[in-house]
Protein backbone atom coordinates (compact mmCIF):
# COMPACT_ATOMS: atom_id res chain seq x y z
CA UNK A 1 0.00 0.00 0.00
CA UNK A 2 1.18 3.52 -0.96
CA UNK A 3 -0.10 7.07 0.63
CA UNK A 4 -3.29 8.27 -1.59
CA UNK A 5 -2.91 11.48 -3.45
CA UNK A 6 -4.32 13.67 -2.59
CA UNK A 7 -3.45 13.28 0.89
CA UNK A 8 -6.26 12.50 3.02
CA UNK A 9 -7.09 10.81 6.21
CA UNK A 10 -8.42 7.37 6.54
CA UNK A 11 -11.22 6.16 8.26
CA UNK A 12 -9.33 4.25 10.87
CA UNK A 13 -7.65 8.02 11.83
CA UNK A 14 -4.56 7.36 9.79
CA UNK A 15 -2.87 8.55 7.02
CA UNK A 16 -4.87 6.87 3.79
CA UNK A 17 -3.61 4.34 1.53
CA UNK A 18 -4.44 3.13 -1.98
CA UNK A 19 -3.49 -0.02 -4.18
CA UNK A 20 -0.43 0.16 -6.38
CA UNK A 21 -2.62 0.21 -9.08
CA UNK A 22 -4.51 3.30 -8.00
CA UNK A 23 -1.44 5.24 -7.19
CA UNK A 24 -0.13 4.78 -10.64
CA UNK A 25 -2.99 6.77 -11.67
CA UNK A 26 -2.48 9.24 -9.21
CA UNK A 27 0.82 9.73 -10.15
CA UNK A 28 -0.31 11.02 -13.74
CA UNK A 29 -2.71 13.39 -11.69
CA UNK A 30 0.44 14.80 -10.01
CA UNK A 31 2.37 15.33 -13.18
CA UNK A 32 -0.29 16.66 -15.41
CA UNK A 33 -1.10 19.49 -13.07
CA UNK A 34 2.41 20.21 -11.83
CA UNK A 35 4.09 22.98 -14.06
CA UNK A 36 7.46 22.98 -14.77
CA UNK A 37 9.72 24.72 -12.78
CA UNK A 38 7.18 23.94 -9.54
CA UNK A 39 9.21 21.38 -8.16
CA UNK A 40 12.55 22.53 -7.24
CA UNK A 41 14.43 19.31 -7.18
CA UNK A 42 13.11 18.38 -9.89
CA UNK A 43 12.44 21.57 -12.17
CA UNK A 44 11.72 19.77 -15.62
CA UNK A 45 8.89 17.68 -14.12
CA UNK A 46 5.66 18.40 -15.23
CA UNK A 47 3.24 18.78 -17.76
CA UNK A 48 1.78 22.23 -17.11
CA UNK A 49 -1.71 21.71 -17.77
CA UNK A 50 -3.12 24.13 -15.22
CA UNK A 51 -0.65 26.83 -17.08
CA UNK A 52 -3.87 26.36 -20.16
CA UNK A 53 -6.82 27.72 -17.87
CA UNK A 54 -6.39 31.13 -19.27
CA UNK A 55 -5.61 30.15 -22.77
CA UNK A 56 -7.82 29.92 -25.95
CA UNK A 57 -9.25 26.52 -25.76
CA UNK A 58 -10.52 24.68 -29.14
CA UNK A 59 -8.50 22.29 -31.40
CA UNK A 60 -5.04 23.66 -31.07
CA UNK A 61 -4.96 23.91 -27.39
CA UNK A 62 -6.14 20.10 -27.77
CA UNK A 63 -3.49 19.01 -30.14
CA UNK A 64 -0.86 21.04 -28.06
CA UNK A 65 -2.07 19.52 -25.03
CA UNK A 66 -1.78 15.87 -26.19
CA UNK A 67 1.58 16.17 -27.40
CA UNK A 68 2.66 17.92 -23.41
CA UNK A 69 0.99 14.77 -22.07
CA UNK A 70 2.19 12.66 -24.23
CA UNK A 71 6.11 13.84 -24.05
CA UNK A 72 5.43 13.96 -20.57
CA UNK A 73 4.40 10.18 -19.70
CA UNK A 74 6.64 8.92 -21.74
CA UNK A 75 9.45 11.38 -19.83
CA UNK A 76 8.87 11.20 -16.23
CA UNK A 77 6.83 7.75 -15.81
CA UNK A 78 7.91 5.87 -18.62
CA UNK A 79 9.41 3.38 -16.16
CA UNK A 80 6.31 2.77 -14.46
CA UNK A 81 3.64 2.82 -17.69
CA UNK A 82 3.42 2.63 -20.93
CA UNK A 83 0.71 5.23 -22.42
CA UNK A 84 -1.46 3.21 -25.21
CA UNK A 85 -3.48 6.27 -25.77
CA UNK A 86 -3.60 10.12 -25.26
CA UNK A 87 -7.20 11.66 -26.18
CA UNK A 88 -7.67 15.69 -25.37
CA UNK A 89 -11.13 17.29 -26.48
CA UNK A 90 -12.59 20.32 -25.56
CA UNK A 91 -15.46 19.44 -23.77
CA UNK A 92 -17.60 23.11 -21.53
CA UNK A 93 -14.90 25.74 -21.20
CA UNK A 94 -12.57 23.02 -20.47
CA UNK A 95 -9.62 20.32 -21.81
CA UNK A 96 -10.97 16.92 -21.20
CA UNK A 97 -7.73 14.66 -21.41
CA UNK A 98 -8.12 10.55 -21.34
CA UNK A 99 -5.12 8.85 -20.89
CA UNK A 100 -5.52 4.77 -21.54
CA UNK A 101 -2.19 3.12 -20.10
CA UNK A 102 -0.29 -0.13 -19.34
CA UNK A 103 1.13 -0.57 -15.86
CA UNK A 104 4.38 -2.07 -16.59
CA UNK A 105 4.44 -3.57 -13.07
CA UNK A 106 1.34 -5.74 -13.43
CA UNK A 107 0.09 -5.60 -17.29
CA UNK A 108 -2.60 -4.04 -16.19
CA UNK A 109 -4.71 -2.00 -18.40
CA UNK A 110 -6.30 0.86 -16.70
CA UNK A 111 -8.25 4.49 -18.76
CA UNK A 112 -7.95 8.02 -16.13
CA UNK A 113 -9.81 10.72 -17.16
CA UNK A 114 -9.06 14.44 -16.21
CA UNK A 115 -10.44 17.63 -16.32
CA UNK A 116 -8.41 20.86 -16.43
CA UNK A 117 -11.03 23.79 -16.29
CA UNK A 118 -10.58 27.01 -18.42
CA UNK A 119 -10.10 27.58 -21.96
CA UNK A 120 -12.40 28.52 -24.51
CA UNK A 121 -14.30 26.04 -26.63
Amino acid sequence: MTIDHPYDIGGNGRTATTDPDEHVRDMIEQLLLTSPGERVMRPDFGAGLLELVFEPGGPEAAATTQYLVQTALERHLGHVLTADRVEVAAVDSALVVTVSYVVLRTRTRDVAAFRVPGGRP
